[in-house]
């Protein structure tokens, strides 16, 4: 792992609760931080990274100039995710993927029926 990977990966572990719970979070129009989550298409485990993003209603609009970030390789695999807004877990599918010099994706969120897991005995 490269030291450049090594510090987001500790500096998302102090970010990723404080923006879970809503800090930074844009509004329904507007810039801010998320948490994004996304299934890790080799370990099928639930992945979350902090991004930077945009907001207009449904549409949140993220982007990285990272070309090898493993969430962006994990929505290209599979588009379904979840985005944490408010202290919520929405759900949400990538609808466009643009590569480039800046990688955007732009996720569309569900309803506003916040993402629950299932319960034993479901």
């Amino acid at each position: 792992m490269t030291n450049t990977a090594q510090l987001f990966r500790l500096l998302n572990t102090f970010v990723a609760p404080m923006v879970k719970a809503g800090i930074g979070n844009p509004l329904p129009i507007g810039a801010g931080s998320v948490v994004i989550e996304t299934i890790g298409r080799v370990s099928g485990q639930v992945r979350e990274v902090p991004l930077l993003s945009i907001r207009l209603g449904d549409q949140v609009l993220v982007s990285t100039v990272r070309g090898n970030s493993q969430w962006l390789k994990n929505l290209e695999a599979d588009d379904q995710c979840a985005v944490w807004l408010f202290g919520r877990l929405r759900t949400a599918r990538a609808t466009a993927i643009e590569r480039g010099p800046i990688n955007i994706v732009v996720l569309e969120l569900d309803d506003e029926a916040p993402h629950t897991e299932p319960t034993d005995g479901e």
